[in-house]
């Protein structure tokens, strides 16, 4: 079996990206102990993450709409990145909350790239084959 390379990406990103977001629910205690903040206070955290969705996703949409695809999601998982850094350096509440409201913004735009990504087979088969092979049927 050959490796696909902008497969292993992707699913690293994915990687990455759910583990930016379900992460702090297991550490809120924790983050909220080194904050000095309530555990709800440190739960906003979370919903600022979440909230970069629909404020992000269509800022990021028109700003990436005439770069071309692979550029696109190249520099979308490096703000992302940096995010991720920030939040890790941030030493208090409000940068915290800038730093995870910073790359939520990015990646849903990232991953409708990465929904849109087609594998080569996907495009040589019927409709009725590829429903098969998705379906797990």
């Amino acid at each position: 079996m050959r490796i696909n390379p902008p497969l292993v990406a992707l699913a690293i990103g994915a990687f990455g990206i759910g583990v930016t977001e379900f992460a702090p629910m297991g550490m809120l205690p924790g983050i909220a102990a080194d904050l000095g903040v309530s555990i709800p206070s440190a739960g906003l955290l979370i919903s600022a993450y979440a909230l970069g969705v629909p404020i992000g996703a269509p800022l990021m949409t028109l700003a990436t709409t005439r770069v071309p695809r692979r550029y696109s999601l190249i520099g979308l998982m490096a703000i992302f990145t940096l995010g991720n850094l920030l939040a890790a350096l941030a030493t208090d509440y409000q940068s915290l909350l800038l730093a995870r409201w910073s790359p939520r913004s990015t990646t849903a735009r990232s991953s409708a790239w990465a929904r849109w990504w087609r594998p080569t087979w996907w495009h040589r088969r019927s409709a009725q084959a590829r429903w098969r092979r998705c379906s797990w049927g």
